[in-house]
């Protein structure tokens, strides 16, 4: 007996569609004190995989198609290449001496590593492995941002308290711009026109204008019950539409969420011990903290800015990054 067809209608099909759970992502951490890496499914907040790595990790990103990771071994004086289909070490890049931090150029092709304890910023070309250029900076070069045009990398260096603005074309000092004690991180604003500066001991973030080179204003925090001294900016993110920026208070415990229109601190967000650095899931609904003393990472749900919830992770956690897929 012949059998008619079921058509499904355009309502339907789209309602199934809808219903279908989209794929989780992976967040990789890197965790300085035992030596590894934890995948983190996003979905099921669950660790899946730890991956076996060099001394001491710390900066940690991930190629824009997401199939390698690349990882600071700071103590090996190495960048290690982790292939994301199978988590093996497949290769590794050039580096001075203590490489703590790097940024990923617009375009995916070059890396500029911060390395801490020779004073030069490594510019390496990731299709041939071989480093392009080494730009002198100042004494224990820490935090590295990229425009998004891809024209200037800003390199922070945490005793000379400067902010390096290198041109990416001729790998040279343009600009340095004194900020307060300590800067550790520096995040361009998605239109280009602010960098922001957070300063760990002078417990501030310089937001410089990226046209004139200079800092137009200095944004602060006090949380009721803390000593100033406990109150340490580090990591930083702000939102892909501009709004909204979200600074790592390091033993404050706390992440501060912040106008980036008005530079106002809206909230505070109590998360794990020692909130080091921070990352974005790709479509922006969460940011993830990681926490070192506590040993675990928080995730934090963009709308409301209120704690999801908490993962435990390896020993120290320092760096995160999410897959782009």
């Amino acid at each position: 007996m012949l059998r008619r067809p079921i058509l499904l209608s355009a309502g339907f099909v789209a309602a199934a569609s809808l219903a279908t759970p989209a794929c989780p992502y992976m967040v990789y951490v890197s965790n300085e004190k035992d030596n590894t890496v934890s995948v983190v499914d996003s979905e099921t907040k669950e660790v899946v995989r730890t991956i076996d790595v060099g001394q001491r990790p710390r900066g940690i990103t991930i190629s824009h198609d997401g199939k390698f990771i690349y990882l600071c071994a700071s103590d090996d004086d190495t960048i290690e290449i982790i292939d994301t289909s199978n988590y093996e070490i497949v290769g590794s890049l050039p580096s001075g001496p203590d490489p703590e931090l790097f940024v990923l150029s617009p375009d995916g092709k070059t890396l500029y590593v911060a390395n801490e304890d020779d004073n030069l910023v490594t510019v390496i070309d990731l299709e041939s492995k071989d480093v392009l250029a080494e730009v002198p900076v100042g004494v224990e070069p820490e935090g590295m941002g990229v425009s998004p045009d891809g024209k200037t990398m800003v390199n922070t260096s945490e005793t000379t308290n400067m902010a390096h603005f290198i041109d990416t074309e001729t790998n040279e000092i343009t600009h340095n711009v004194l900020v307060d004690s300590r800067p550790r991180f520096a995040e361009f604003k998605p239109d280009n026109s602010e960098v922001w500066v957070s300063a760990e001991i002078g417990g501030t973030v310089s937001v410089i204008d990226n046209t004139n080179r200079e800092v137009k204003h200095k944004i602060t925090f006090e949380i009721p019950g803390l000593r100033s001294e406990a109150i340490q900016p580090v990591g930083m993110r702000i939102t892909a539409d501009g709004k909204k920026a979200y600074v790592a208070l390091g033993p404050a415990n706390r992440v501060a969420v912040v106008n980036a229109e008005t530079y106002e601190v809206e909230k505070y967000v109590l998360v794990g011990q020692r909130v080091w650095q921070l990352a974005f899931t790709p479509d922006q609904k969460t940011i993830i903290s990681t926490n070192g003393v506590s040993n675990d990472i928080t995730f934090i749900d963009v709308a409301t800015d209120e704690p999801i919830q908490s993962v435990t992770v390896g020993a120290l956690p320092w760096g995160v990054v999410v897959s782009p897929n």
